[in-house]
């Protein structure tokens, strides 16, 4: 299906240019992407993105492994007041932007965008709108943040809280036809809410809201999502992360609303504390060996400002994380990658926009490099 739909994504619409941008100082950089904004492509080489006015920055390592990056470059999009990046298990990277625009009469029309960007360093392709399932101008101006999950089939789910704090969903169909929005409930569902795909080929989703999380998962592949229990402590907006730890199974990762530090959880478990001190803010979640031993790392900006960076034995979090203060000031949210050697990398924008990456060191444990300006 996969291959059908990038076909005919081809035949849609040419590519949107991307511009080199070395004249770009790096305070066009205006926040952070939500979702995955540092992607390994097919060819090993890392891909960081970040939404600038009038469109997107995308930096390109120009071999697997680094040292060396290319741009920033431009990728051209007007109206984006959120950006998220999305990659599926056959790398194509996917952009879920909520647009707004400014008719003649001065109405605001809002709607959801996608493009695609096949290979590392690419062109990407046309945007594509998907609408926007409320017809009442004031509640469509209400339609909230897009996040999205590629399921194993290649394909593409996207999820955004309606004006009512319901959720909503609209997917790609078979042949690359995307299917009409489709109501899945809820009550009091906030932006910031977290979409995943496990590798036995289904979708969930993790929404904060007043007092909980609310949680949707498929019964199998192409289900319709379907409510679970509710979870609790609340998250933050925002925060929450899901990694696969197990065949077919998530856990979450995200911060108390109340300030009492992380907390995690397994569907069918209870929420489990793991203190700490995290800041505002997403979570980075990353699945890695090291020395010999499956390990879940965890990075976020931290009550301090500076990228803290943990470790824990994975599906063991109760057992106690490690954490290390890198010492760089970030804005926004980091993000963790493994890169084309399989090292673990970490990548945050410093205060004055500049995108600076650390590698992990041959040492034992998680030992980082120093941070290096891209």
């Amino acid at each position: 299906m996969r291959g059908r739909s990038a076909r005919a994504a081809s035949r849609r619409g040419s590519a949107v240019p991307v511009a080199a941008a070395a004249s770009v100082p790096p305070s066009a950089v205006t926040g952070t992407a939500t979702g995955t904004w540092l992607t390994r492509g097919k060819d090993g080489r890392l891909t960081a993105y970040a939404p600038a006015a009038g469109g997107l920055l995308r930096w390109t390592e120009t071999r697997p492994g680094g040292p060396g990056w290319s741009g920033p470059d431009v990728v051209e999009v007007a109206g984006l007041t959120h950006l998220a990046v999305v990659q599926g298990a056959d790398t194509y990277v996917h952009f879920l932007g909520r647009r707004e625009r400014r008719r003649v009469n001065g109405a605001v029309e809002v709607d959801v965008v996608h493009a695609i960007q096949y290979q590392s360093g690419r062109p990407v392709t046309e945007w594509r709108s998907l609408g926007n399932p409320h017809r009442e101008p004031d509640k469509a101006r209400r339609f909230g943040a897009p996040s999205g999950a590629v399921a194993s089939d290649g394909t593409v789910y996207v999820f955004a809280p309606n004006a009512g704090g319901g959720l909503m969903m609209r997917r790609e169909g078979k042949g690359g036809r995307w299917e009409p929005w489709a109501d899945l409930r809820g009550a009091d569902v906030r932006d910031g809410l977290t979409a995943a795909a496990t590798s036995d080929g289904r979708i969930e989703v993790f929404a904060p809201a007043e007092g909980a999380a609310l949680h949707w998962f498929q019964s199998g592949p192409a289900a319709l999502p379907q409510r679970s229990h509710d979870v609790r402590p609340a998250p933050r907006a925002g925060s929450v992360a899901a990694l696969e730890t197990a065949p077919g199974r998530l856990t979450y990762f995200w911060t108390d609303a109340a300030g009492t530090g992380l907390v995690c959880h397994r569907p069918g478990g209870w929420s489990v504390p793991l203190g700490g001190t995290p800041g505002e803010g997403a979570n980075a979640v990353l699945r890695t060996a090291l020395d010999g031993y499956d390990c879940t790392v965890i990075a976020h900006r931290g009550a301090s400002g500076t990228v803290q960076v943990g470790v824990c034995a994975t599906e063991a979090e109760s057992s106690g994380l490690w954490w290390t203060d890198t010492g760089l000031a970030c804005a926004g949210d980091p993000a963790l990658a493994h890169d084309g050697r399989a090292r673990v990398v970490v990548a945050a924008f410093d205060p004055g926009g500049t995108l600076r990456v650390a590698r992990q060191t041959p040492e034992p444990g998680l030992v980082l490099g120093d941070w290096a300006p891209v």
